[in-house]
């Protein structure tokens, strides 16, 4: 399987530690704000497709692959 760029991994981690009352856009906007996606929303948005696309995120929740992936993202990040 072909490495996540880090992009994609911090977006899913991102979405693994949003507050319960807080919102896919919201998740994209922080994301945004931190300067993140050179392209802005249109950006973020493209991640957040390709990342339904590949079962990584269903609906506005991360699947069992990407909570996967957002551990292991959480993991080498402690590490650095």
């Amino acid at each position: 399987m072909e490495e996540m760029d880090i992009i994609k991994r911090v977006f899913l981690l991102a979405v693994s530690k949003r507050e319960a009352d807080e919102s896919m856009q919201d998740t994209l906007e922080s994301l945004v704000a931190t300067g993140m996606f050179e392209g802005g929303m249109s950006e973020a948005l493209q991640t957040l497709e390709e990342l339904r696309a590949s079962k990584h995120i269903i609906g506005d929740n991360l699947s069992m692959l990407g909570v996967t992936v957002a551990n292991q993202a959480e993991q080498e990040f402690k590490q650095q």
